[in-house]
């Protein structure tokens, strides 16, 4: 039933990216009188359809994919004397058609966010600085001598960062040095910091996590933080007389002290109190674990933007996640990530099915994701994707003449070979991750 739900909404969402990508190129040709012979959805034998004016709207066997056929694309075409083909047009219309198709994606990505942030914004109520609220024993930052407190002021040559640009910069960097400034009390330190790899993802764990408040989201009838008092809303502050940085550092103390009562101060209505709460034993999968019975989040609050200021953070949110994805792609250029980082049809589709089981927000956040990393990727200069054609129109454009028929071609087949290969091996990346 998962299998199923998971490959429907695969569908759902890469209908959406295919149809507005090539809505795109459609709507690019259209404007320069270029004419359009088809409009696929998925690739190879046609389905079924409709034809309107001189276009054939079709949908095709192999439904991952699609594609605009223009008249006279290639110099060998029956219609490439055409004056309303495409290689009659010039070069810079030829150039913003190919852009068109990934533009759609850019413009469907911030609209999306938009619309949702005017509906529903999460909202963190006292923004904090990069803080280290906690540091996994033995991780890469611990054994680099960074401790919790410390304010993360520079790293590498970024200044001032947020806590999103050293995430960023964390998984981008498995193996490699990593400089970080920190202020601890007044000071201002270096440290180098090699974040591990983690072999299943591909990506750099350095093994910290921003300090932030914990809240109680719920507690569990019958436990002993229902009978000591703890209600939801409370801020747990310290553990044992130890300041808590983030829920997995509690989490972490609460499973160390073995089963021992631990003495929680916490915060309610602006009054400090303080309780003592045995844990109970859990073991789930091989594993023992120590309870309290509270459910913990983070804080956020939830509020509407207006169009502007919605507009405004949607630009700024995706403009971050092109950010992440071309450090990302750097690193793997680099050598800096694994390429397991990659995902195949695979790992959307498992992605996908679990975006819309947690509900239409995941699954709308989701789509301006995957569509803004459609456009990234179809922008690379690779042959066969347009980010290749693009590159091959400047490098005419350069040269004021057209390549060759027979370079064209040889360019256009290695581009093909080599992006098979790179979904090839995804799938066989997304195949080994689910058989462990």
């Amino acid at each position: 039933m998962v299998l199923l739900q998971n490959v429907w909404w695969f569908l759902v969402l890469i209908g959406v990216m295919i149809l507005i990508h090539e809505l795109g190129h459609f709507w690019a040709a259209r404007l320069f009188d270029v004419r359009v012979e088809t409009f696929s959805f998925g690739f190879g034998p046609r389905l079924f359809g409709f034809r309107r004016g001189e276009t054939d709207f079709r949908f095709s066997a192999i439904l991952f994919g699609g594609y605009v056929k223009m008249a006279g694309e290639q110099t060998g075409d029956d219609n490439a004397s055409d004056p309303r083909g495409l290689l009659a047009k010039p070069r810079w219309q030829r150039m913003i058609i190919a852009f068109a198709g990934p533009f759609m994606n850019i413009l469907l990505a911030v609209a999306v966010l938009t619309g949702m942030f005017m509906i529903r914004y999460p909202k963190v109520p006292n923004p904090t600085d990069p803080v280290i609220g906690y540091l996994q024993p033995g991780s890469a930052a611990a054994n680099a001598g960074l401790i919790a407190g410390d304010k993360i002021v520079q790293i590498d040559d970024t200044v001032d960062p947020t806590w999103e640009d050293v995430s960023i910069k964390e998984l981008a960097s498995a193996q490699h040095q990593l400089y970080v400034w920190v202020d601890r009390d007044g000071q201002k330190l270096r440290f180098i910091v090699t974040p591990a790899l983690e072999a299943k993802e591909g990506i750099g764990n350095a093994g910290w996590d921003l300090k932030n408040q914990v809240l109680v989201a719920d507690v569990i009838a019958g436990m002993d933080a229902a009978k000591v008092g703890l209600r939801a809303g409370d801020i747990l502050k310290s553990v044992n007389g130890v300041p808590i940085g983030n829920i997995q550092m509690l989490l972490e103390t609460i499973t160390a002290n073995g089963g021992k009562p631990a003495q929680l101060e916490y915060v309610r209505d602006g009054k400090s109190n303080t309780v003592k709460v045995t844990p109970a034993k859990s073991v789930s999968e091989g594993q023992t674990r120590w309870m309290i019975g509270v459910q913990l989040k983070s804080p956020v609050v939830f509020t509407k933007l207006p169009f502007p200021d919605a507009l405004r953070e949607s630009v700024r949110r995706n403009a971050k996640t092109a950010t992440l994805i071309y450090e990302f792609l750097r690193g793997i250029a680099e050598r800096k990530m694994s390429p397991k980082s990659l995902q195949s049809p695979i790992g959307i589709a498992r992605a996908s099915g679990a975006a819309a089981r947690e509900g239409a927000m995941a699954f709308f956040d989701l789509m301006a994701m995957v569509s803004l990393n459609l456009a990234v990727v179809n922008m690379l200069p690779i042959p066969i994707l347009d980010g290749g054609v693009i590159l091959m129109l400047l490098v005419e454009m350069l040269m004021r003449r057209d390549l060759s028929l027979k370079v064209k071609e040889t360019v256009f087949k290695l581009g093909f070979v080599f992006l098979m290969a790179v979904v090839a091996f995804a799938i066989y990346n997304d195949i080994s991750k689910l058989a462990g």
